[in-house]
């Protein structure tokens, strides 16, 4: 334990494998614990999984994480008070795994467990932004009032960040291996940027999350014998926004506002996605239902590892590009570019861009409305009288994962097996004139 001082750099590593080891080993006694409280996540229509899963691994992160975070981070109050924050937010995903708790009552749990940390010292008021120089959310937002009572604006907004990124978290925690993979790489990430910038406390906790992510992915990669449930999704969710802010978020750097943005792009994209579906569709943020990234790519064929390993393969690109803005030289800060690595930053920029439009391709996210439309009226059908037809055909086809195809030559309708991925005939169909 670290009673005085900070850490060095190599703690983080020591963290990491103290973690990694922890996490490993306590899995199958988690995996025991929820069997006994029946934490079981049974298969429903929109599981991914075909068998009975205990879902209390997010335990052994937890006990990664604390093991870690005592033995090399100092004994101090903010260090304190983000691992107790973290044993919150864990028993809060607990009692959820175990009882199913009502969606507001997890997302009181989650503001109190926030609130922790934030009210501890974890909070940002002042950032930088490229061209524009310094930003205080105070004086933005509320015009010189700095604070809200004894509550500072700053404060405020960190708590909803908090709450956030558990949420985005905890919605790609739905196939094997998912969500730890995933947080695996945005904490390696992490750690990398806040040991660079200076900030140790904040790379040892990431190199802690990070050990203890892989830890249990040892178990959880499919197919999995366990899963984290919402005891480890909110609980890195936690994590890596409490990492967000102290290793990146609390500097000067230029560009420390994209960092969390960029790494945790995979994750907020799928979030928001899916909370913009629900809207359009008028149905409640917080209701379950197959409208993920993961989901899309079974609902198209993708098995679970061949799913993990093209989600893994774009949250892997854009944390290059996070780590190229960190450290490629490209610009001065004060608006002077060097010409050479300004390039090598484009290509970077580039790929990532390509990346994420091929995965946006694959997914079929902007196309499903117009192509069935289209496939409607090549058949002779007039566009305003099967619109909404088409609507409700595409509500249908995103909540229950079943995808038909149109033949524009026969009219035969044809679907996607969710499960083999496989095409089958439905029906013949004739054009209607």
């Amino acid at each position: 334990m670290l009673v005085h001082g900070r850490p060095d750099p190599i703690d983080g590593l020591f963290a990491f494998l103290v973690a990694v080891a922890i996490a490993w080993l306590l899995v199958p006694l988690t995996e025991t614990a929820a069997r006994r409280l029946n934490a079981i996540d049974e298969p429903r229509e929109r599981s991914l999984h075909q068998a009975p899963t205990p879902k209390l691994g997010g335990l052994a992160i937890l006990c990664g994480v604390l093991v870690a975070g005592v033995l090399f981070l100092p004994w101090a109050p903010l260090p304190r008070a983000i691992l107790c924050g973290a044993a919150v937010i864990a028993a809060v995903g607990v009692l959820d795994d175990a009882f199913d708790l009502p969606a507001g009552a997890k997302l009181v749990g989650q503001f109190v467990a926030a609130m922790i940390p934030v009210f501890s010292g974890v909070w940002v008021n002042d950032f930088t932004l490229p061209f524009l120089g310094g930003v205080r959310l105070d004086h933005v937002l509320f015009h010189d009032v700095i604070v809200l009572g004894n509550v500072k604006v700053g404060q405020v907004v960190t708590v909803l960040g908090f709450v956030a990124v558990m949420n985005v978290i905890n919605f790609i925690d739905g196939v094997d291996g998912l969500a730890a993979g995933v947080c695996v790489i945005s904490a390696v990430t992490f750690a990398i940027i806040a040991l660079s910038l200076d900030r140790p406390g904040a790379g040892v906790l990431a190199a802690a999350t990070a050990g203890a992510s892989l830890g249990f992915l040892r178990h959880g990669f499919p197919p999995a014998s366990s899963f984290m449930g919402d005891t480890g999704s909110n609980l890195l969710g936690y994590l890596l926004a409490t990492v967000a802010v102290l290793g990146a978020l609390k500097t000067n750097a230029v560009v420390a506002l994209f960092f969390p943005l960029i790494v945790l792009a995979v994750p907020i994209l799928d979030g928001g996605f899916v909370i913009a579906k629900r809207l359009k569709y008028r149905r409640p943020v917080y209701e379950a239902d197959r409208w993920h990234f993961h989901h899309r790519m079974a609902n198209i064929g993708f098995t679970q590892r061949r799913t993990v390993a093209f989600l893994y393969g774009w949250t892997l690109v854009l944390a290059g590009l996070a780590l190229a803005l960190r450290f490629i030289p490209y610009s001065d800060d004060r608006g002077n570019f060097d010409p050479f690595w300004t390039v090598v930053m484009g290509i970077f920029l580039l790929f990532a861009l390509f990346a994420s439009v091929y995965v946006i391709d694959v997914l079929e996210i902007l196309k499903l409305r117009r192509f069935r439309l289209r496939q409607r009226i090549g058949l002779g059908v007039p566009e305003e009288p099967v619109k909404a037809e088409v609507d409700a055909g595409v509500a249908q086809e995103l909540e229950t994962g079943e995808f038909s195809a149109i033949d524009p030559e026969t009219g035969e309708v044809s679907r996607v097996d969710p499960d083999t991925g496989e095409m089958e005939a439905v029906r013949p169909k004739e054009p209607t004139r």
